[in-house]
């Protein structure tokens, strides 16, 4: 029971072009993909990481996105760190017992709430 893994890591940027740029060109790697998720409005940028996982800038497509509420709060950064657990719904009783804030139980993924994790959306999938 237990986080297993680490899967990736979210970076909220304000302008999506600019931090491909920042990843690709300054610190060298090798951009994937792109993406867009209209659900969640926010356009999306893939880099795989040598050894495994990958790094996701993402940007708002609207202000009252999640990504855009953080970015106008908060300001650019780290927005997520994702992790694989063996038994989501194990882990998910362990942290609500530790007094974790959980969000999405029942979900394919859960967000383990940034007042729970000193500031950071933690996200947790099998």
């Amino acid at each position: 029971m237990g986080i297993q893994a680490y899967d990736h890591l979210v970076v909220r940027v304000a302008d999506l072009e600019e931090g491909i740029k920042t990843y690709r060109d300054t610190l060298g790697l090798e951009l994937d993909r792109t993406d867009q998720s209209d659900a969640l409005g926010i356009k999306q940028a893939f880099f795989n990481l040598p050894g495994g996982g990958f790094i996701e800038i993402v940007a708002p497509t609207s202000s009252d996105s999640a990504v855009g509420k953080a970015l106008e709060g908060r300001g650019e950064g780290m927005h997520t760190i994702a992790f694989r657990v063996d038994d989501l719904s194990a882990t998910c009783a362990a942290m609500k017992a530790g007094g974790a804030r959980l969000i999405g139980e029942g979900g394919p993924q859960v967000f383990v709430h940034p007042k729970s994790a000193c500031g950071i959306l933690l996200q947790l999938s099998e």
